[in-house]
């Protein structure tokens, strides 16, 4: 059984969709959801999911080796779905290769610190993309510099708005993102 374990920071619309995607799965398992926030959306989303969760602290993740402890017995792949904080070397360092982010953009562009939902959406508004998408990466030291898994576009017009484009990326990652985790942890 490969077992997963979620980070999320917000809502945890990508960590539902990723967790029914996995619910009928015979070899894959979502055994956590862990939130940097105790007033998570995310959460609530695992809860009515029947999944455990765990809050931690910023410090706690940089800090502390208990985190780090929980990761390495509840999780063979970490998925990152719409988590803010930077992971740690040690987490890195533990799962080479084994912790998955999503970003709401064609990195290399429109990635690093700070860079993340509406923030994105607007830069490539104001840069009048023609397009933009999703790109699916492992994690590295480094804000959004792992190498790239996968990468889907989205079409953009002069009409388009900050909301209408993350309308499309948030389709592009509800299609996407289980799917490519499934075929990485299955490869």
């Amino acid at each position: 059984m490969i077992k997963i374990a979620i980070l999320a920071s917000g809502s945890g619309s990508n960590a539902e969709n990723i967790a029914q995607y996995f619910s009928t799965h015979k070899n894959v398992k979502i055994t956590y959801i862990l939130s940097n926030k105790k007033d998570a959306f995310v959460l609530e989303r695992a809860k009515k999911l029947k999944i455990k969760s765990k809050v931690f602290s910023n410090k706690e993740m940089k800090e502390q080796v208990e985190l780090l402890n929980l990761l390495k017995v509840e999780a063979d792949f970490i998925i990152l779905a719409g988590f803010l904080l930077k992971v740690p070397e040690n987490i890195i360092e533990a799962f080479p290769n084994k912790i998955i982010n999503i970003h709401p953009a064609l990195l290399p562009n429109y990635g690093g610190k700070g860079m993340y939902g509406m923030h994105v959406h607007r830069a490539v508004k104001e840069n009048n993309e023609k397009e933009t998408g999703i790109t699916i990466h492992y994690v590295n030291e480094n804000y959004d510099e792992g190498a790239i898994i996968f990468q889907a576009k989205a079409a953009l017009t002069k009409d388009d708005t900050p909301e209408t484009i993350a309308e499309k990326i948030h389709l592009l990652e509800q299609e996407h993102f289980p799917r490519v985790i499934d075929e990485v942890i299955n490869s």
